[in-house]
């Protein structure tokens, strides 16, 4: 009789108790509660030993996005690749997104949008950016097709979240990002496929189908921005909004080989958008090009439309290699990737200065306590009046929230503090680290469990491993594609910074980007 391990026992004492005090109707699922949890058995064990974490402040907001030192240049170099000539009359304007709406129903089979803009809708668009520059104003996204995550309000769409709640009524307003990126003359094709309520890494919705991989039919696309990220990699738009709360950027843009950025926490607001967990979730693009997403960053977070300061070589950066957890266990393509990539980074100047993290490993324990509590408070009416609108993995993700202690919530938000701490320390005099975006390529479609070197580990584990750190800290953190693995699927390449240095983060990421693209594989 296999044995079962002290904190399992636990909880399945506390289960009815908690799910009575809760007054959650569906406590006979406790059996299926307590197997989920004992999947992240290593996280609760290091939840359960913590003592005294601190003080249990969380990461909080981030200062200005150019306190790093770098000024964006004045002069827009890139834009006017993106920005449409003022004579150009509305038909020109229009004309893109058109192309991107027949480029979107021939691909249908992806599943990357659940809705999609009308000719109609598409036209008013396309009249009120006209009469905005016959106003003149500069309008740097006249004409861009824009797909936006089905997680925030876009006018004249249905806000779904990916779940199955009964059909809603068309937004009235957009939320303050999509609506500065309408202002700067963006055209919103329609809202992006996710994981259901953004609480998964594989966009397999089971309400509006599994969103496919541009890059390999039968792989995951990844999650849960996996809409936005296949919409870029399979060319129906250039650009795309994704959120990320463990790695729903990044790990969809490694898995489908575009560019995924998750700017420093809130500097790209968060109103109207649907919250997961309020404390981890960032907003950010996902594009074609590292200088894409700074454009678009820069206008959803309010600034002038700028693309990162011109970096010739990369002469004087310092680079952080972490010498623990983020390269072992790594997949040999993976590594192989990175290896490459590195060697070229050093050719172009740039000092690779290895770097401890002590204490990293313990990074998807406060994660787990985190989400899982503040997801469930999120969702809990749904959970608890509609839980037949939830597909069964984000269900029992939402029902396993309310048998967290609220002191493990608490030592947990201490220890993220002590996390920002040690990642600000570490990083004294180191202009970005660079770690693998992922430990694998992309998975086939319905994975649960895999191998990473002589490891197993639960695909969510596997996924959000190296992405999650940052959501912790809050600090910027983007993926690039930087060659191949051995299935022909691209390999994830992750650059963060500290808190605030969002800029110096992409001007180093174009740089790097510019250095990987000339070679043609990296295995």
């Amino acid at each position: 009789m296999p044995v079962v391990p002290d904190i399992i026992q636990r909880f399945q004492q506390a289960a009815d108790g908690l799910a009575g005090l809760n007054r959650y109707p569906f406590a006979d699922r406790r059996t299926a509660w307590v197997e989920r949890l004992s999947v992240n058995l290593p996280e609760l064990q290091f939840l359960d030993s913590l003592v005294d974490g601190g003080s249990c402040q969380y990461a909080g907001a981030a200062a200005a996005v150019v306190a790093d030192g770098i000024k964006p240049p004045d002069d827009l170099p890139g834009i006017a690749a993106l920005a449409r000539a003022a004579h150009l009359n509305e038909n020109h304007i229009l004309q893109p997104a058109l192309q991107a709406l027949g480029a979107a129903t021939q691909l249908g089979h992806l599943n990357a949008f659940i809705q999609l803009a009308s000719e109609t809708q598409l036209g008013e668009q396309a009249r009120t950016a006209g009469a905005a520059l016959q106003a003149g104003r500069a309008l740097p996204l006249l004409g861009v097709p824009v797909g936006v995550k089905d997680l925030m309000t876009v006018k004249g769409f249905a806000l779904t979240g990916g779940t199955q709640a009964g059909p809603g009524q068309p937004s009235s307003k957009d939320a303050l990002a999509v609506s500065r990126l309408r202002e700067a003359g963006a055209l919103m094709l329609g809202t992006t496929n996710l994981h259901e309520l953004a609480y998964g890494i594989t966009s397999e919705n089971p309400h509006y189908g599994f969103v496919g991989n541009p890059r390999g039919p039968g792989f995951t696309a990844g999650g849960s921005s996996g809409g936005s990220a296949a919409a870029v990699a399979a060319g129906i738009v250039r650009a795309a909004v994704g959120t990320d709360t463990a790695g729903s950027i990044r790990i969809p843009a490694a898995c489908c080989g575009v560019v995924g950025f998750k700017p420093s926490y809130d500097v790209i607001p968060r109103q109207g958008v649907m919250d997961l967990g309020a404390t981890l979730d960032h907003l950010g693009p996902i594009t074609q090009s590292v200088d894409d997403a700074a454009l678009l960053f820069s206008v959803m977070a309010g600034l002038p439309a700028q693309v990162p300061p011109r970096l010739h070589s990369l002469k004087g950066i310092r680079v952080g290699v972490p010498s623990n957890y983020f390269f072992e266990p790594l997949a040999p393509d993976v590594l192989r990737a990175m290896n490459r990539a590195m060697d070229r980074m050093r050719s172009d100047g740039a000092e690779l200065v290895p770097i401890a993290l002590p204490g990293i490993e313990n990074s998807a324990a406060l994660q787990f306590a985190t989400l899982c509590s503040e997801a469930t408070a999120v969702h809990w009416e749904r959970l608890v009046h509609k839980p037949e609108t939830l597909g069964a993995d984000v269900r029992i993700r939402l029902e396993i929230g309310q048998l967290f202690p609220a002191i493990w919530y608490t030592r947990a938000q201490g220890a993220r503090a002590a996390l920002a701490a040690m990642f600000e320390s570490a990083m004294a005099g180191i202009d970005v680290l660079i770690t693998p975006t992922l430990r694998t390529t992309a998975t086939a479609s319905g994975t649960k469990f895999l191998v990473v070197g002589q490891q197993e580990m639960p695909l969510h584990a596997a996924m959000t491993s190296l992405t999650l750190p940052f959501n912790l800290t809050g600090m910027p953190a983007l993926s690039l594609p930087c060659g191949t693995g051995q299935n022909g699927l691209p390999v994830g390449l992750q650059l963060a910074g500290a808190r605030s240095h969002d800029w110096k983060v992409l001007a180093v990421a174009a740089r790097v980007e510019s250095l990987v693209q000339s070679s043609e594989s990296f295995l």
